[in-house]
């Protein structure tokens, strides 16, 4: 049978899965912004992933389309479904990740557990959130934040004033109180079939993803069934097909609440590529072909991925490749191709074994060299 995938999109995710495609097989092609993308290796087209014309040019090639981001806009999701073409995430799951304030609407339709929030569309609205919430509250713009971007805890409602010249409509949460950071994957076939990973624990600096450790500690039996139960029923009442990523607050009242949702490969996962029977780019490849989808065991008790943020100034990662590679020989490295720039994503280590502090200890000190 054909398996040729689409992946619109020429970032880190996209070159990740690059290894999984070769090794099934599958031929991976990848639609990317702009020459020398991170995913360069499987770049047979370089264009506007918002025209139309230019991406339907590139769906004609393929099996299915999918994404290494959610930003392709909806005209051009739509133009794919009528022409024919597989889309897997689809149009519908893709509106709901693609805007915030969609989201909490669509999960709390659902009935899943959310941050109390609110529709804003004046400082006199946001006063009033704040006046309900103890003061403070945390301003989301709806459409193109992530890592920490788009996002503000604040105080006043003159805040965000420049946001509401720019967007018009924004989204306040309430200001929650958590122990810490957790993010449950799955992956769902169009046929229903779901795999589950163990639920992680996301260390965040800045806004920005720096650790995962799995499974996190402390969530055996309820949480973790909870946790999982929680995206499943996000992956089936949405329709997602893919790769799922649910971010969770872990509350100091012993609550779940969902934070963001991300329809693909996502930086909470990166340990599966190690750490787990299945990584989560294999599994999103196979699941967007709607193939059976791999086994979620881990290989070891522990996983710990750490990113490299910003890299070696005036250097790339493989430059401290000979004294990384000697110095933890047991750690893997996975380089993005991008060049050091402070607060961006370049790579990521990932060490496994069955003791936790010394897998912590060898996923940052490998980390710590590229700095």
């Amino acid at each position: 049978m054909p398996l040729t995938v689409g992946v619109i999109g020429g970032g880190q995710l996209a070159r990740m899965m690059i290894p999984a495609a070769v090794a099934l097989g599958i031929d991976l092609r990848v639609f990317a912004e702009n020459e020398g993308s991170s995913a360069g290796l499987a770049a047979t087209q370089v264009g506007d992933y918002t025209d139309a014309e230019q991406v339907l040019a590139f769906a004609a090639g393929v099996d299915v389309i999918t994404f290494d981001h959610e930003h392709v806009p909806q005209d051009v999701l739509a133009a794919l479904v009528a022409a024919g073409v597989q889309v897997h995430p689809g149009p519908a799951p893709l509106a709901v990740a693609q805007d915030k304030l969609v989201m909490r609407e669509r999960l709390a339709a659902i009935g899943l557990p959310v941050p109390d929030w609110a529709r804003i569309e004046s400082s006199a609205q946001l006063q009033a959130f704040l006046d309900e919430h103890g003061g403070a509250g945390v301003v989301k713009t709806p459409k193109g934040g992530y890592d920490g971007k788009g996002v503000r805890v604040v105080r006043s409602a003159d805040a965000v004033d420049d946001w509401f010249a720019d967007h018009g409509v924004l989204l306040v949460e309430e200001l929650v109180e958590f122990r810490r950071e957790l993010a449950q994957m799955v992956a769902r076939r169009p046929s229903g079939e779901i795999g589950v990973w163990p639920v992680v624990e996301s260390v965040q600096r800045d806004g920005v993803c720096a650790e995962v450790i799995a499974p996190a500690p402390g969530t055996a039996g309820r949480l973790a069934d909870v946790a999982a139960d929680i995206a499943i029923t996000v992956a089936e009442s949405l329709g997602v097909t893919g790769v799922l990523a649910v971010e969770l607050f872990e509350t100091t009242d012993d609550r779940l609440l969902i934070n963001e949702l991300a329809m693909r490969p996502h930086n909470t996962g990166h340990w599966t590529i190690d750490g787990a029977r299945t990584s989560q780019f294999e599994q999103h490849l196979r699941a967007v072909l709607d193939l059976p989808l791999g086994g979620t065991g881990c290989h070891k008790e522990w996983s710990v991925m750490v990113n490299v943020l910003g890299g070696p100034v005036g250097a790339t990662m493989t430059d401290r490749y000979p004294i990384a590679l000697a110095d933890q020989p047991t750690v893997k490295m996975h380089s993005y191709n991008k060049d050091s720039r402070p607060g961006r994503k370049v790579g990521h280590v990932t060490a496994i074994g069955d003791d936790l502090d010394e897998v912590a200890y060898q996923a940052r000190a490998a980390a710590a060299i590229f700095e």
